[in-house]
């Protein structure tokens, strides 16, 4: 057990390039069974995407799939019935890591702010996230993003608050970084187009930027995965064999160094070809019906 509450399995000393598809197979069952420290989860099945309403009944049974693999959930709106999904994680004995998804509506920004605050006062909200890449997708301006940051900081003045984005946003706005509490961080090897074999120390050097940005505060690697399916990006291949190495790698690393890492993505979403493509679809530890896709 580790000093921030979740176990690590011992991963020292293997090398991960070496080991056959069984044995990555039983290396990643092993990771899971011991819970990994957290995850990006999706409550939609086949046919549904963000503008879908999301039952109650839906997300539990979504939950209880993977509720024992992990310690958190983070979800990523809290409209829709997403606002659902942190008093139910709760319930099955989850901490969360609830956001706020922003744009440029700023009337449905205003929706979500307010459930966000008033779910996080119910007392089912851990860590907050004001918005999810908002600077990345140019949606709102950084003086516009940190007036929610502000507003949600001194409505919830008890826990942490911060901001999504990849790593190297909080490089070049550090006013967002100085206004977050704790600085959450996506970072992908995959989408820059890096190989596999140097996929975990590009990782590193991400997280070590985000450290240096940020000032020193604590950071989370709210996003991190690689797709089993699709075409490739520049030297990065998907292919199962190299999410699975990718998998345990990043897991190593978490051992190594007790980094916070929410994995991506609990299930595979189809609805995500039409943004990235044919990997889109294929990021999940689960399929899209519930699946494990590495056992």
């Amino acid at each position: 057990m580790s000093s921030k509450g979740y176990q690590y399995l011992s991963l020292a000393g293997i090398d991960i390039a070496q080991q056959s598809e069984t044995e990555l197979r039983s290396l990643v069952s092993s990771i899971l069974d011991r819970r990994i420290h957290g995850i990006s989860f999706s409550p939609y099945i086949a046919g549904q995407a963000p503008g879908t309403e999301i039952s109650a009944a839906q997300i539990e049974t979504r939950l209880d799939i993977i509720a024992d693999k992990v310690s958190w959930i983070r979800s990523f709106s809290c409209t829709e019935g997403n606002e659902l999904i942190p008093q139910i994680a709760k319930s099955r004995g989850l901490k969360t890591l609830v956001g706020a998804w922003l744009d440029d509506d700023l009337n449905n920004n205003e929706k979500e702010i307010a459930n966000l605050i008033k779910v996080a006062k119910d007392g089912y909200v851990d860590i907050v996230a004001v918005g999810n890449e908002v600077l990345l997708r140019e949606d709102l301006s950084e003086s516009q993003l940190i007036d929610y940051l502000e507003r949600v900081k001194a409505a919830l003045p008890e826990l942490e608050v911060g901001y999504v984005d990849a790593y190297y946003e909080f490089e070049v706005h550090p006013k967002i970084a100085q206004a977050c509490d704790v600085i959450l961080a996506n970072c992908y090897p995959f989408w820059e187009g890096c190989a596999l074999d140097y996929s975990i120390l590009y990782m590193k050097d991400m997280y070590r930027r985000a450290i240096k940005a940020g000032g020193g505060k604590k950071v989370i690697i709210t996003e991190t995965g690689w797709p089993n399916q699709g075409p490739s990006e520049l030297a990065a291949e998907p292919s199962l064999v190299n999410a699975m190495k990718y998998f345990v790698g990043t897991y190593q690393w978490a051992d190594e160094e007790e980094i916070e890492v929410f994995y991506f993505s609990s299930f595979d979403e189809a609805w995500k070809v039409d943004k990235e493509g044919g990997v889109g679809a294929h990021w999940g530890l689960w399929d899209h019906l519930g699946n494990p896709k590495f056992e």
